[in-house]
Parts: C-alpha cells; structure tokens; sequence
C-alpha cells in the first residue's frame, strides 16, 4: 500500500467518525408565562454540530403550534432579516438577540406585549457535512395582563421600646393562569436596605442574615391572612428596629424543570416607624409614706416608710431593678425577677446601718422599711430604677437575653435621727521628750469631761504625725500612725507598719482613758506634730460597735536639737614588748557623744614609720565577726588576738614580735546604728586612735654576709659556682656558731646584663632547708644547696650569654632568743653584687673549622693530581709511531 492511499483511507474515516454525531438545537423549556409588560428571555443553543466554531441563530415566530405562517424575528447574521412589522422594534432595542458564546444566543424582548404570545423558532443554518440531527426547536410564550396588586397599611409613626411592632400587608393578582404570589418585608436605614422576612411562592419563609436567629427565637411572627392579607409581628422593639420599613409583592411561575421564575414585582413604602426610648417616659419619685416636713425627723428605735413610684409608657413590658440608695450606697436591691438583696457592707458614717426590707405593693410601687433607727441610718435616701427589655433577636443577641434600656435615680429624700452624742475632751502631752537622736519618745492622750457615753461604749484612738520642712517629707502631708478601735484592735498606719510589727513602736491603752505612744529609738524622720484622735464606739440594735463621735487633741510638737555624733578613740600600750619574742598588748577606749547605742566595727593598723604605707593586720566588724588583713603572715596568725573586753574597749594582742614589728600601732574605729532590730547597719560616724610604737632592742648576735664566686668568666655551657657566706658575733647564751639555735633564710637575685636592669629571684632556702626555684626564660638551669650552717651555694648549668650580670643574695637570720626562748627574726641582710661574665671562646670556636678546611683543601689537591696522571697515561697509550723518511729532503718539505 502506497502512501496515498493511506492518506485516503485515513480521511474517509474521520469523516466516517464526524458523521455519527447529530446537530442538537435546544431553547428554554416551556411553556412560558410572563406578565404583559416585562421582559422576556428565551435561551437557544446548538451542540454536536461540524463546521466553524461559531454559529448563527435565526429567530421566527408563529401563532400556531404547526409554524406554517412563520414570521421572521431577528438573525445574528442578517441585518434585513427582520419582518417590516417588527423592524421599529428591533431598531429601538425593545427586541433583540444577545450571543452568550460562540453556540449560545438569548432573545430579549424588553417590554412584552400581549401580541407577542405564540410559539417561537430558534433555527440554526447547517455547517455540517452530512445532514442529521434537528436544526430548529420551538418553546411556547403566554402573556397575561398585569394584576399584581400590593397594599399595605401605614404601622404607627412611633412606638415604645419594648413593645410589638404589627406590619399588615395584603397582596393580591387575578388568577388567570397557573402563577403564584410572595411578600418580603424590608427595612430601609439611610441608603441601606435590610431584607426582614420572605413569605413563598410555595409557603416558604426565609429570613435575613440578621434576622434569622431573632425569628427562630420567635422574636419575629408571620401571620397570615385570609384574601391575600399577611402580618409580621416583631416583638420587643428596640431603638436599633427604627427605619423606614416596605413591601414587596412577587408573582412567580413554575416552569418545567423545577424552576421558579419571577415574572412580576411590585414594592410599597409603608412609612417611617420611631422606637421611643425608655428613658424618655420613664420616672422616678421618692417619699415618705406619712406626710412630714421635709428633712424627715425621726426619733431612735422608730421604723422609716419610704415610697418608690416608677410610671413608663411601656411599663408592662419593662423588668424593673429597684435598689434603695442611702448617701450614695446601696441598702437593699430588688432584682427583676423578684429576688431582694441585702446589702450587709452598707453603713452609714459612724458605723452599720439598722436592718432593712424591700417589698412591692402594685406595679408601679415600692416599700422602703428600715426598723429601730439610730443615728447610723441618717443620711439622703433615694430610689434607683434600672429598666430591662428582653431582646427579641437580631445579631447581637436572642430570646431570653435583658438589656438595660434606662436608669433613673429618684430626688433624694433627707432622714434625720435626733440623738445625743457623746461629747468629751482630749488632750495631749509628751512623758518623754528626746534630746537626742535614738533616745526614746513617750506620747500621752488622755480624755476627760465624758459625758453621754451610752452604756457598753468604749474608746478608741488614731495617731497622726506631720513632718517638719526639711527632713525630706511633704510638711503639709499627715501620715496615720496607726489606731486602736473600739475592739482594741491594733491598725497600723502603711508608712509604720513595719516599725510596729517589730515592736520599735508601741501603741496601747494604759487606762480606759489614757492612750499612749512610744517610740524605743526616736529618729531624725520622727520630729514634727503629733495628734492624737479619740472616737467613741457604741453597740447598736444588731450588737455592733459602730463610732458614735470623735474629737482630736490639739498639735503637739517634738524635736530637738540635731547634733552630729562624735567619736574618741585612745589608744594605750597595756603590756610592752621589750625584747624580741615577747607579747605586745594594746587597748582601745571608746567615748562618744550625741550617739546613744551603736554598735562598733575595728581596724588595727600599722607602719614601720610615720611617712610608711600604712597596713591592716586585723578587723572586727560591728556583729564580732574577726578578720585578718593582707599585710599578715598566716603562720603568725595564732599569735594575734582582738576581743571586745568591754561595752566600749577593744584589745590588740601581738605574740613573739620580731625585729620586723617595730613600728606604729593604732585602732581606727567606726560606729554602726540600727534604725531597728534586723535592719542593716548605718554607719554613724569615724575616727582614729593615738599611735603606739613597738621599739626594742635585742641584745642577741651580730651578722654578716659575704658573696664570692669560683670564677667571674666562664664560656657557655660551663657550671658557674656562687657562695654565699654568713657571719654572726656578740652571740646569747644560747647561740653558738655551731648549734641548732641559728637558721637562715637565703635568696638569690640577678640582674639582667643586657635587655634592661630587671632584678629578679632564682632561687631561696627558707630556714628548715627547702629549696625553692622561680620561673626562668633561659636554656640554663639553676641550683641552690645548703653547704653547712653558715654557707650557701647557687650553681648556674649550662651558662649562656643570656647569664650574663650581677648577682647577689639577701639573707635573713633566725635565733633562738636567750630572753623569751622564742625563735626571733633578725634584719634582712644583703651581700655585695657579683658580676659573671659569659665569654665567647673566638680560637676554640674557629680552630676546629680551620683544621677541617685545610685537611679538606689538601686531600682534594691530591685527588686532582692522581687523577690527572691517571687520564694521561690511558690516553697516550694508543698512539701510533711513524718512522722518519730516509729521504731527508722530502722529510723537510714536509716538514
């Protein structure tokens, strides 16, 4: 088979294969009922056609079913199409055809009149290749006259908040044919419409989004009526269902399909509707059930009748809250469901008020009752009304749910009680007056000329205090001390309650009429006025103590002179050191002034001389703790000893001295004050004592020190030896030259030749024999030794040129004392300096290398010469003589 053919073959069957679909034209199902008047829209499509993607529609229409008189609509491809009949309409719009996509077109006909009933045509030209399918279908058009009728009735221009609000509407049409009606209410605020309910067309309601909840709850009613009347009913309104509310009435058609047409519609304004607040007519009023003159008097134990009258346009449909008020607090509350709340916490100026009732006589009023007064329960009586509407529904809530819609408080009514207070006097003085800071202050308040005390009453008092200007406080503010009531009960003020709890400050009742307060330690802070303030506490008819009266004591002030502390401190020698080895003993007395108590912290310090640094051997801190300073040997630290031998004496103790305490002594003493017990100390003020001084002389021996070296030059690498030698004379009893009671202690030091003149430390031998060797930044290396009692040796290994310098060694004695039997330090001892020079060896250094060059220069010399004789003897051997010619002339030309 050859190519062509298979092209041909494949051709005949795709057109084989587009043959087997049909051409479908459909239009919108019918039949189709529209109102006379509105518009109309028929839809027609075409699919499983061949041809371009685009199609064209033609559009006819007859009077009869069979489509044999057929008149010519619209085209979407001819614009002459159209019948002279219809040209006008097609021209102004009223009729035409819109194309929904390439296969889709809709016929529109803006106003429908009853002419245009009939069937119509949606016909399709063919583009296919093979003829099948349908290429035409019809859908029948009723047109019925408008009888849409809707007629509401105006709702009230105004209605209460709370109440119902009825919307009537009654909607109607003439039924010609089968068509169904709907009714939706609207509310329109500003620009704004809001959908309320829908009622139809097949018996339906559907609701707005923000109705819907409102209406499940049934806040929202539909009621309808009979000859096409309908009634919403919206309960409970609010100011928020103010607006302008309409109606709109639909007439719907059912066509095949399932689908609901609205064919007609119709809206009507019913008006405008004004929800008046509660507020508005709500009221209020307050009074006395006997007619009285105003302020009501009443005598104690009688009962006290007050009336509450509340009027409200919409008072059926309030819940109301009535709570009395007395001075501005709440004595009673009845709450909107009936329920009466006591308020146990009320009470008046002076104490708690009697007991209380609450009742409702009819709708509109209620009973005040308050039973055996006193003169806690005088005061300005009102009646608060808080009014509550149910909410109906909408977004934000839904049955069953209050909000307060108004608060009205009454015009107060004033009760006053006749009664006898008591009446006393209250004075003031001061038991102790301080003349110092920390001295202790002693308040007293007594009362006299008491008279109507009732029987079972009792005193209590409150303390103030006002700072003076200038101790840091605001003079005019007054800050409570702290106050005893009629219990006895201890109420400290907040800037005294510490000071109270810790017992510094002391309130009490010495007697039933004198009160006093005390202060154990009076601080600057404290100066100022003082008042105390008297309250007489009775019981009233519930068993209470409630304050009947007061009265304050006039201003008392306390101060005194303020006078910075002073501190002495003397210094004396109690046991002197003599000789070396002794104990050194020292006290320090203390006296003070303008201090009271305190607490002392001390430093024992020293120096060698008046112009030496000054250092601290020992402390005391103020709670007896003991410290030792820096400057002190810790393997002399049993021998030091500081106590507190007395309220106000202090001793330093110093065992065994040596040569190397001698110097000045003294005490440098600083006093503490506690505000309280547990508070940090305050340091108070400073001061130093005289200075005593440790200055003996110890008969003991003489030394000396001497330091020699085997050699002052070495090269590198050798061993240097350095001696260092001591003397001693003028020994005790007890020290020889050759005994166990002398010890040394020996220290080796250089200096740097080059590189700066750094001294520093090789090596020591303490006086038990340990040897010791600091850090170095050489190759070499060091070592100390003890030769015999009186000798010691430094070695230095493997010296470089870095071991260059001097070199000396300090050395200090120890001895046996023949006065005390104590081990007893002599004076530091230094040697003369000895200087070790390190030399560089030029001949050594060269004559090994020389030797080596010329031994090498005169064996490769004799290797030369051997072997040149050797290459000439093999290359003259070979050679090949010839014998002279006999012929001489020729020889000679040759030549």
């Amino acid at each position: 088979m050859n190519m062509d053919t298979c092209v041909l073959t494949l051709v005949v069957g795709l057109l084989t294969l587009g043959g087997c679909s049909a051409r479908v034209v459909t239009v919108s199902p019918g039949p189709l009922i529209r109102v006379e008047g509105q518009p109309v829209s028929i839809r027609c499509d075409v699919s499983e056609y061949g041809g371009p993607r685009e199609q064209d529609f033609e559009w006819l229409m007859s009077k009869e079913a069979a489509g044999l008189a057929r008149m010519k609509i619209i085209s979407t491809f001819d614009n002459r199409y159209s019948h002279p009949s219809l040209t006008k309409r097609v021209a102004s719009g009223d009729i035409a055809v819109e194309r929904l996509r390439d296969n889709e077109v809709e016929l529109k006909i803006a106003e429908v009149k009853s002419l245009d009933a009939g069937f119509y045509w949606c016909t399709t030209p063919s583009t296919d290749s093979v003829i099948s399918g349908n290429y035409e279908a019809p859908v029948k058009l009723t047109v019925i006259p408008n009888t849409l009728r809707v007629s509401p009735l105006t709702p009230p221009s105004a209605v209460p908040e709370g109440s119902d609000l009825t919307l009537s509407c009654n909607v109607t049409r003439e039924l010609t044919r089968p068509t169904y009606l709907s009714v939706t209410w609207s509310v329109k605020r500003g620009a704004t419409s809001e959908e309320i309910l829908a009622f139809g067309p097949q018996g339906d309601v559907v609701t707005g989004a923000k109705y819907a909840r409102r209406y499940a709850n049934g806040g929202i009613r539909l009621v309808p009526g009979r000859n096409g009347l309908f009634e919403l009913v919206i309960s409970k309104v609010t100011t928020s269902d103010e607006g302008i509310y309409e109606c709109n009435g639909t007439e719907w058609t059912h066509e095949d399909g399932g689908k609901w047409v609205q064919i007609v519609t119709s809206t009507r304004e019913m008006g405008t509707v004004a929800v008046t607040p509660t507020g508005q007519s709500l009221s209020v009023k307050a009074s006395s059930s006997s007619p009285s003159s105003t302020p009501l008097l009443l005598s104690p134990g009688e009962t006290l009748t007050l009336l509450c009258s509340v009027a409200a346009d919409n008072l059926p449909a309030l819940a109301l809250e009535v709570a009395w008020l007395a001075d501005g607090r709440d004595v009673v509350t009845m709450e909107r469901s009936g329920v009466v709340i006591y308020n146990a916490s009320s009470s008046g100026a002076h104490g708690q008020r009697a007991e209380a009732s609450l009742e409702r006589t009819d709708a509109r009023e209620y009973r005040l009752g308050v039973r055996g007064v006193s003169g806690e329960d005088a005061g300005a009586y009102a009646c608060r009304v808080r009014a509550f509407i149910e909410k109906g529904g909408r977004s934000s809530g839904g049955g069953g749910r209050w909000h307060m819609a108004a608060e009205k408080t009454s015009t107060p009514v004033t009760v006053k009680v006749a009664q006898t207070k008591p009446s006393f006097t209250v004075a003031l003085e001061a038991v102790l007056n301080p003349q110092m800071t920390a001295e202790p202050t002693e308040l007293a308040c007594h009362v006299t000329n008491i008279t109507h005390l009732p029987l079972g009453g009792r005193l209590g008092v409150t303390w103030e205090h006002t700072t003076l200007p200038g101790t840091g406080s605001d003079p005019q503010a007054s800050h409570p001390i702290g106050s005893l009531d009629g219990h006895g009960n201890l109420l400290p003020g907040a800037m005294y309650s510490d000071r109270l709890k810790g017992g510094v400050v002391t309130l009490t009742r010495v007697q039933p009429d004198t009160f006093k307060l005390l202060f154990l330690r009076t601080q600057e802070i404290d100066m100022g006025q003082y008042v105390c303030s008297v309250s007489a506490w009775s019981v009233n008819s519930q068993g209470d103590m409630v304050n009947a009266a007061e009265y304050q004591s006039s201003q008392l002030a306390v101060r005194w002179d303020t006078q910075r502390p002073t501190l002495n401190v003397v210094a004396k020698r109690v046991r002197e050191a003599s000789v070396g080895g002794a104990t050194f003993e020292m006290s320090c007395t203390v006296a003070t002034g303008n201090l009271g108590e305190a607490g002392y912290s001390v430093l024992i310090q020293s120096q060698d001389s008046l112009e030496g640094s000054v250092r601290t051997i020992m402390t005391l801190s103020p709670d007896n703790v003991l410290q030792h300073g820096g400057a002190t040997d810790p393997n002399r630290r049993d021998g030091l000893v500081l106590t507190k031998s007395g309220p106000v004496e202090f001793r330093f103790r110093l065992a065994g001295v040596q040569l190397s305490d001698r110097g000045f002594y003294w005490c440098d003493i600083t006093a503490w004050t506690k505000q309280q017990a547990g508070q940090a100390w305050t340091k108070a003020t400073n001061a130093e004592s005289n200075k005593v001084k440790i200055d003996f002389q110890e008969n003991g021996p003489s030394f000396a020190v001497a330091l020699r070296s085997d050699s002052t030059v070495v090269y590198p690498w050798e061993t240097a030896k350095m001696e260092c030698s001591l003397s001693v004379s003028g020994s005790s009893p007890k020290t020889g030259a050759h005994t166990d009671d002398l010890a040394y202690e020996v220290r080796w030091f250089f200096t740097r030749l080059r590189g700066g003149q750094t001294t520093t430390q090789l090596a020591s031998v303490d006086r038990f024999g340990v040897v010791r060797k600091d850090t170095r930044n050489s190759s070499s290396d060091v070592s100390a030794e003890r030769k015999d009692t009186h000798t010691y040796t430094l070695n230095i290994h493997g010296t470089q040129d870095s071991d260059s310098g001097e070199y000396h060694c300090v050395a200090t004695p120890w001895y046996l004392s023949a006065s005390t039997g104590a081990w007893t330090q002599a004076g530091e001892l230094t040697s003369s300096r000895v200087f070790l020079m390190v030399r560089f060896a030029v001949w050594e250094s060269l004559k090994l290398p020389l030797l080596y060059g010329v031994a090498a220069s005169i064996g490769v010399g004799l290797f030369s010469l051997v072997l040149g004789l050797v290459c000439a003897q093999c290359c003259c051997r070979n050679t090949t003589h010839t014998p002279r010619s006999r012929n001489k002339l020729m020889d000679l030309e040759m030549d």
